[in-house]
């Protein structure tokens, strides 16, 4: 046996040696741990919302929402099949309710938000007030807080679940409760908490009533939407984003929640983006108009074309760039706040 042979020989005695006292060598693993940039097991993915609307509405033909407690399609990411995850650290599905309905009363530690693509007049209620769903509302339900919806009399509504089950999950720190009422109690007239929040003005004495969520919990569009066509019109337009903004929590100027950031961005007609890519990974809800993303992992691409109500997400460190003929509006949703409290953040501008 030659010296290279009698070396391997010797190795493998040695993990086999080891491998009932559970210890494994770090040297055999080292690249795959600590990799030369970011290895997501994740791929893009786009849901055409004309293709998903058929089975949510067969959804609500074979199940109540009250037996479903809620009903929703989950957006897996293809390569995650059977994680019910459109990332490694973030849920996505989109959740219908019929009229009449009730989604039953429950809390759970998970953060989530809703975001409205179809249908208006339902409600979801958090921790005592109800406010009404209208299209390209973004509207937060804090972790452990209680939380219902109610369909609307004018047809099915559909938002966008966006949670972080697997975040949670990672920690091991998953609980949930049901309420006993079908309905919570309503406490506080809607738009209270918006009153309160929502006007560059706060409580002269309060704490803050969800922690480190912020205390309004729902951003009607109409506001958004109203911003982004002002600095459209009059600020200068960025290469790579269009015009784009992100949603706050104004007793902190920072997230609106602690695990995910949010976003609402416009596209001006014409719009040829720039490439960037990010830690963070992200699901884009096309508000409306038309558009089209490409996407770069190097060995492969991808390029969709984006209508109204599509998804898709663009996972970590993949290179991205946008653009649309005619103009469009995109919500988005990614797990930033987490990178950014763990120091991890790395985004880059690419021209």
């Amino acid at each position: 046996m030659n010296a290279p042979e009698a070396s391997l020989r010797a190795r493998q005695d040695l993990y086999a040696a080891m491998a009932p006292h559970h210890l494994t060598p770090l040297w055999e693993v080292l690249h795959a741990l600590v990799p030369p940039r970011p290895a997501t097991p994740c791929v893009p993915a786009h849901w055409r919302y004309g293709e998903v609307r058929p089975f949510l509405m067969r959804s609500g033909e074979v199940i109540t929402a009250e037996e479903a407690v809620r009903r929703v399609l989950i957006l897996e990411n293809p390569a995650l099949r059977g994680q019910s995850a459109v990332t490694q650290s973030l849920y996505a599905g989109l959740q219908l309710i019929l009229p009449g309905e009730v989604a039953p009363a429950h809390r759970h530690t998970q953060s989530a938000l809703r975001f409205i693509v179809e249908g208006s007049g339902a409600y979801t209620a958090v921790d005592g007030e109800r406010t009404t769903m209208r299209p390209g509302d973004f509207i937060i339900t804090p972790s452990w807080t209680w939380h219902d919806h109610g369909g609307s009399d004018d047809g099915p509504v559909v938002w966008l679940d966006g949670l972080d089950i697997p975040t949670i999950r990672f920690f091991d720190a998953g609980f949930a409760e049901n309420a006993t009422a079908r309905s919570q109690q309503v406490e506080r007239a809607e738009g209270t908490s918006f009153a309160r929040y929502g006007h560059n003005m706060a409580p002269v004495r309060h704490d803050a009533p969800f922690g480190a969520t912020s205390p309004i919990f729902s951003y009607p569009y109409a506001r958004s939407r109203e911003a982004l066509d002002h600095l459209e019109r009059h600020a200068p337009v960025d290469p790579w984003d269009g015009v784009k903004l992100r949603y706050v929590n104004p007793l902190t100027g920072g997230w609106p929640m602690p695990t995910m950031a949010t976003f609402m961005q416009r596209l001006p007609a014409g719009f040829a983006g720039k490439p960037w890519r990010q830690t963070d990974g992200a699901v884009y809800s096309v508000v409306e108009g038309h558009g089209r993303i490409a996407i770069d992992a190097g060995e492969r691409q991808w390029s969709f074309e984006l209508a109204p109500r599509d998804h898709v997400v663009v996972p970590s460190w993949h290179t991205a760039r946008l653009s649309s003929d005619a103009g469009c509006v995109l919500f988005s949703y990614s797990d930033r706040p987490v990178h950014q409290a763990l120091a991890i953040h790395r985004e880059e501008r690419l021209s």
